[in-house]
């Protein structure tokens, strides 16, 4: 079964308000991709990390 890709509700439909990434639920991970480039590199993250790197930037931790 292919994964279902989503994308934000809050991403645009042209221009730059386009430039976001894909995510999808997969057996044992969880894949992101560029929206653009869907054909592109996709990364793999388990659930815990997944909610890490979330939790990260909802909180701006990024350094």
């Amino acid at each position: 079964m292919l994964p279902k890709w989503r994308k934000s509700s809050r991403s645009g439909t042209g221009g730059s308000q386009s430039d976001c990434v894909e995510v999808a639920r997969g057996a044992r991970n969880i894949g992101v991709r560029d929206s653009k480039d869907p054909d592109g590199p996709r990364l793999a993250l388990s659930p815990a990390a997944w909610r890490a790197l979330v939790e990260r930037l909802k909180h701006d931790d990024m350094a």
